[in-house]
Order: structure tokens, then C-alpha cells, then sequence
């Protein structure tokens, strides 16, 4: 099966899946209703947006430089900084150093580069145990699934699928115990993974953002597991990609102030970390040693390419949350690490538009993800750019002959006027009285799932001539 045929397949199964559909539709009303709420709130929200896109986009223009003063100051302050080009030098980075600490048990936070250089496969191949600390994080894990969202990884389970799970993987404690609520679902995985805490040898976690200025790495959540991920085991390793640079602390502000407002209605997280270094002989905490790997993968090549403003994205996920093709399938139905309108750029940029061009036709460039965007990334027409490459590279002949055979119609304005008037009353007879066609001739993926509005009226053409007739040639 092709990737393409792969994607419909999972797409026709995510429309199908009632359990899913319900759990989507919990997005407009939690999401996107909270970023509405904060905005409104904010009168300076849209001048933010604009700072934060000329932040980035004057980082990644300057990018050598600043990665250049990040890993001065960063070892300046005690950190190891590492240099990964590929996927499989960083996993080789993070096994070598989990292998020097003699790591049995490893503690992760949230991680969307983890995911992309699969990395908990690796340490797990060599016999090291691996937890996910992060609750949805935590609860995919045990399921054996990939993230459905860059910010809520577990937005498509419902609370009684968590019940379920934990019944099955919980399975020392007592079967009959009352897991009827939220609260307490949640304060059981608490007990479960604070044993894993204090027995880990290696944390890992990503950064949200790294400040050249202080070689420091923030990151933000609102579980607080990130903090005792980083703090507890003798080892933290900061995975992340060259791109999440800031020059300073002063402009890591106006991006954090976007970043929660956007991904999940929060005027702020609930807990925002500045870690520098490691552990210094006055402080009571902390890891003894410190690593940072810079991951490239990629990204070198997408800051020379058109491309290039994708690498403005904070991973809020606005972009999903507001995306009428992501509520109605969800993120496991695109098959790849970044899904949504981010995924569907970013990932052919990472894979190659043979592997995962044809996610960009999961778009109905309506533009409500840039629209959104914190950082004003053009989605739309980055999109655009992927079709148009992704159907170079192809060999649909029906498509190609469809497209000639138009562009030589187009380049005949009265024979296409003819054909447009001949369409039109077609369509309108087949829709009859109620004005809707059921079913597309040619067309039935359209008319699957929604009904298609036929023609009404003369062409665009008559009406433009009737008007020049009675009101005389526009000025």
C-alpha cells in the first residue's frame, strides 16, 4: 500500500470511529473558545503576534551566530553542548552518555524531537527502561501510540479509555479500586511515576526555547514533571533542534506570552523553567551534570529553502486546534510525528515530498491556521508549494490530462464560456428543486461526506456582460 493510500485508509477510519469523533469535539469548546478568550482579553495580542514573527525571523537569519554564542555561554555555565546532524548521531549521543552514567532508568518529559529521531526504541533496545512523565505522554505509551497532538499527545482518548488502561497496566494495585473521576486518575499515575522519578539515572527533555544570551534552555508545562525530570536523576539531557534559538531573555517574553495563550487558552503556563547548567556547589538540587544536543536534521537545508518559515513555529498547536480536516480526523490518521498543517510542511521538508507529500492535500485552505498562528507562518501557501511539487514528482496521468485539457478550454474564453454555461445547467437539472446535489458526477469524494450546492443562476460571464450592458464598462 502507498503512503497516499495509506492516508486514506486511516482517514476513512478516524471518520469512522465514533469514540474519536466524540473526543474531537471537545477541541472548540476547550482550545479554541480559551485562545478566543485570551486574545479578547489582550488588546496588544495581534502587535505581539508581529513582534514574536520579527523575533524569529531575525534569529533564523542569524542563526550560525547565535548557536555560536548559545554553546559559549552554555558551556560557559558547565553544559556539555553536543552537535547532531542526523537522527541516528543524536540517539548515539543519548545512549553514549546514559551508557557513561550506567542508566537503568531513564525519565523523560514531553519531547516532540524525541519522537522525531525515536529515541525511547533506541534506549529501550539496549535494556534501559524508559517513562514518559508527561501525563498524555505517559498514557500513549502505555497504549504503544504515537502522539495525536504536538501539545495534548492523548487528546483522543475519553476519560473511561484511562480508566481502562490503567486497570490493565496498573495491575499491583487493587482491582476494584474507584477510578470514577478525573482526580482520581490522575493522582494515581502521581504515585506511580514518583517512584519512577526517584529511581531515575538520566532525565531527558526538550526546550521550548534557548537563550543565546545565557546559554540557557526554557521549558514550560503545566504538570510540573519536566521540573523533577531535570532536577532529581544526576543526569539532564536537553534534546532539542537548532531552531528554537532566541537571542535573549528579553525576547524569549513577548513568545511565551503567545505560546500558552495559543496552544490551550492560559494567559501562562503553569510552570515555566529557566535551567542553566548544571547543579553548582551552593545550590541544594540539581543534576550533577548537564548535556545539550543540538539537532539539525533537516533544518539546514529547510533555512536555505522556501520553506524557511516554518522554522518560526513555537509547537503551540493552535494550527490543529483550529483546523477543520484535523478536528475531524485527528493527528494518527497523518502517520507521521508533527501532524495538522505543521505536519503536513514540516514533515515532507524532513522526509522528502515522495514520503509525505501528499499530506498537504489534508487542507482546505480555508486559512484558519494562519490566521491563528503566533508567529505568522504562511501555512497556507507553503501547502500550496507541497501540491505543487508533490504533483510534479507524480505519475497521475487522469489528473495531467484533466488539467491540459482545461488550460486549453481556459485559453479559449468563448468556448469556455459555452462549457461553463452547458456545466451549469446540468449540475442545476441534477439537483432538481432542493438546489443540492447528493452525489458529484466525477466528484463522489466530495459528495461522501457533505452535499454539494449546484449552480444557481446564469454564469459569472452573463452577469459580467449584462452589467457593462446596462451600467457601462467599470472605471
Amino acid at each position: 500500500m502507498t503512503k497516499t493510500a495509506a492516508f486514506e485508509a486511516g482517514v476513512s477510519a478516524a471518520l469512522a470511529n465514533e469514540a474519536l469523533q466524540h473526543a474531537l469535539a471537545d477541541v472548540p469548546a476547550g482550545f479554541v473558545a480559551g485562545r478566543a478568550r485570551q486574545k479578547a482579553a489582550l488588546p496588544e495580542f495581534e502587535g505581539l503576534r508581529r513582534t514574536a514573527r520579527d523575533i524569529r525571523d531575525h534569529t533564523l537569519a542569524h542563526l550560525d551566530a547565535y548557536l555560536e554564542e548559545f554553546e559559549r555561554n552554555a558551556v560557559s555555565a558547565g553544559s556539555t553542548v553536543h552537535w547532531a546532524a542526523t537522527a541516528d548521531e543524536a540517539r548515539e549521543v543519548v545512549l553514549s552518555i546514559c551508557r557513561a552514567a550506567g542508566a537503568r532508568t531513564i525519565a523523560k518529559s514531553k519531547s516532540m524531537v524525541s519522537e522525531e529521531i525515536a529515541l525511547n526504541a533506541a534506549l529501550e533496545a539496549q535494556a534501559m527502561e524508559v517513562v514518559e512523565t508527561d501525563l498524555g505522554e505517559y498514557l500513549i505509551q502505555l497504549r504503544g501510540e504515537r502522539p495525536s497532538h504536538i501539545i495534548a499527545p492523548a487528546i483522543h482518548l475519553r476519560a473511561g479509555d484511562v480508566a481502562d488502561e490503567f486497570r490493565l497496566r496498573h495491575d499491583h494495585l487493587d482491582a476494584s479500586r474507584d477510578l470514577a473521576t478525573p482526580e482520581v486518575m490522575v493522582a494515581e499515575a502521581r504515585s506511580v511515576l514518583r517512584e519512577k522519578f526517584l529511581a531515575a539515572d538520566v532525565g531527558i527533555t526538550g526546550a521550548n526555547f534557548l537563550v543565546a544570551e545565557t546559554g540557557s534552555a526554557i521549558i514550560v508545562t503545566n504538570e510540573g514533571n519536566a521540573d523533577l525530570t531535570m532536577s532529581l536523576p544526576k543526569v539532564h539531557i536537553v534534546l532539542t533542534t537548532i531552531d528554537k534559538l532566541v537571542p535573549t531573555l528579553a525576547d524569549a517574553w513577548p513568545l511565551l506570552r503567545l505560546l500558552a495563550r495559543s496552544a490551550t487558552g492560559q494567559a501562562f503556563t503553569a510552570y515555566t523553567t529557566i535551567v542553566t547548567g548544571p547543579r553548582r556547589p551552593e545550590d541544594d538540587a540539581g543534576p550533577q551534570s548537564c548535556h545539550v544536543i543540538l539537532l539539525d536534521n533537516g533544518r539546514s537545508e529547510l533555512l536555505q529553502s522556501e520553506f524557511r518559515p516554518i522554522l518560526r513555529c513555537i509547537r503551540c498547536g493552535a494550527c490543529m486546534n483550529h483546523c477543520p480536516v484535523y478536528c475531524a480526523i485527528g493527528g494518527h490518521a497523518y502517520d507521521s510525528v508533527y501532524p495538522g498543517p505543521i505536519g503536513a510542511v514540516l514533515t515532507p521538508a524532513l522526509a522528502g515530498v515522495g514520503e509525505a507529500g501528499h499530506l498537504a492535500q489534508a487542507s482546505t485552505f480555508c486559512g484558519r491556521c494562519e490566521e491563528v498562528c503566533p508567529v505568522e507562518i504562511p501555512l497556507v501557501s507553503m501547502l500550496r508549494g507541497w501540491r505543487e511539487q508533490a504533483f510534479a514528482a507524480s505519475d497521475d496521468w487522469r489528473s495531467r490530462t484533466f488539467l491540459r485539457a482545461w488550460v486549453q478550454l481556459a485559453k479559449r474564453p468563448r468556448a469556455y464560456g459555452l462549457a461553463a454555461r452547458i456545466a451549469a445547467a446540468i449540475l442545476s437539472a441534477l439537483a432538481g428543486a432542493k438546489g443540492i446535489l447528493r452525489r458529484l458526477p466525477f466528484g463522489e469524494r466530495w459528495t461522501r461526506q457533505r452535499d454539494f450546492p449546484a449552480p444557481q443562476g446564469t454564469t459569472f460571464q452573463d452577469l459580467w456582460k449584462r452589467r457593462e450592458r446596462d451600467e457601462g464598462p467599470a472605471p
